[in-house]
């Protein structure tokens, strides 16, 4: 899992370090993107860091990680830059510190700038950690 000269763990066969997209991003990684053509699939190990008191994936990290590996899935599709809408999770099985867990997104609708996206989130072991569900909003960005 991790390298031992830096202790920063290492991504799975086919996936790339995400590039950084702020303070939160930095905060909440790292994650990993696949990295063959048209594979929108996120990648993330649990940390201490994303854990809550019981030793298992935080909801609220959860949340998180499906919400930047939906985002991605609509970057994917559309070339353009997204807000969250609307954000639904369901969350089926705990995943513990030290797993792997990805998130298999799918983009069922572009409809003018609202995207609907949902994902199957899977242990390394197939079990279904959550399953998530959105609506993003494209955004253009404003000249400063």
């Amino acid at each position: 899992m991790a390298d031992s000269q830096t202790a920063e763990p290492l991504p799975r066969d086919g996936f790339a370090l995400t590039p950084s997209r702020g303070k939160f991003t930095i905060h909440n990684g790292p994650s990993y993107r696949a990295t063959a053509p048209g594979d929108m699939r996120t990648g993330l190990w649990v940390l201490d860091r994303h854990c809550n008191g019981m030793g298992f994936l935080h909801g609220g990290m959860m949340s998180a990680f499906a919400d930047s590996a939906l985002a991605w899935a609509v970057w994917s599709a559309t070339g353009k830059m997204s807000v969250t809408i609307r954000l639904t999770l369901e969350f089926m099985e705990i995943a513990r510190e030290g797993e792997w867990i990805e998130a298999h997104p799918e983009v069922s609708s572009v409809d003018g700038d609202f995207i609907h996206v949902s994902a199957n989130i899977v242990k390394e072991d197939g079990g279904l950690a959550a399953r998530a569900s959105a609506v993003f909003r494209t955004v253009r960005r404003k000249a400063e």
